[in-house]
């Protein structure tokens, strides 16, 4: 088998979006890669923090059952630590990119076959943020968890229409979504921004920030990223 092989390759209104599978040599390992432009968006040697952002949102939510809306697909791991809880009743994850649901429909992806074939879950082609800015959510106010895994931090964005979500505004047009007591978790590649979470505690009735630490064999290292969550009054 090459030691690398490019398993997809779009030309996209975001820039041109890869998935490749790389050998790791070292480790004795196939490693999925999601590349967009110059950006690494995901590797699935690093799916900790993913997980994370829907076992914690998941755990912090009331009683199930338990309707849950996932902003970002990538290699799946968000969704398929969600669809492990069994209170979940529903899981609908929504994509900018239709390129990456077909991946998991076509099962290029080693996590497509499972989400396509869970019938809890809905795999969705559209604009999240863009939802969330025009109020166009799919039955708005129903969701007991938002889970939402797409920008690099709450200030290094994948495209700069993005940013209005990390307003006072843009978090008050997504807590409009969620039942009383439900859950908004967001995950970043930073450590806690001590500004955003000030702007989370003017909208919901709670918040917190968990760092989530994890090995990075490459480099022989604990890397950390953050979960944030926000509980709806």
């Amino acid at each position: 088998m090459s030691p690398f092989a490019e398993l997809a390759y779009h030309i996209t209104p975001l820039g041109a979006l890869s998935l490749r599978r790389r050998r790791m040599l070292a480790l004795d390992l196939d490693v999925l890669e999601v590349k967009l432009g110059e950006d690494f968006l995901m590797s699935s040697l690093f799916t900790a923090g993913e997980r994370a952002l829907a076992h914690l949102s998941v755990a912090g939510a009331p009683a199930g059952p338990l309707d849950v809306l996932v902003g970002g697909l990538g290699l799946g791991y968000t969704a398929a630590a969600a669809l492990d809880h069994d209170e979940v009743r529903s899981l609908r994850v929504v994509d900018v990119l239709p390129e990456v649901i077909a991946w998991h429909r076509d099962g290029l992806v080693d996590l497509g076959p499972r989400l396509s074939g869970d019938p809890r879950c809905q795999l969705e082609a559209g604009d999240f943020f863009n939802m969330v800015r025009t109020g166009a959510a799919p039955q708005p106010g129903r969701f007991h968890v938002i889970a939402v895994d797409i920008d690099h931090s709450t200030e290094a964005w994948l495209n700069a229409a993005n940013g209005d979500l990390y307003t006072e505004v843009g978090l008050r047009n997504l807590m409009a979504w969620l039942h009383p007591q439900g859950v908004f978790g967001l995950w970043s590649d930073a450590a806690p921004d001590e500004a955003f979470l000030s702007r989370m505690a003017k909208v919901f009735d709670r918040v917190d920030a968990e760092v989530v630490a994890f090995d990075n064999p490459l480099r022989d290292v604990q890397e950390t990223c953050t979960i944030y969550r926000g509980w709806a009054a």
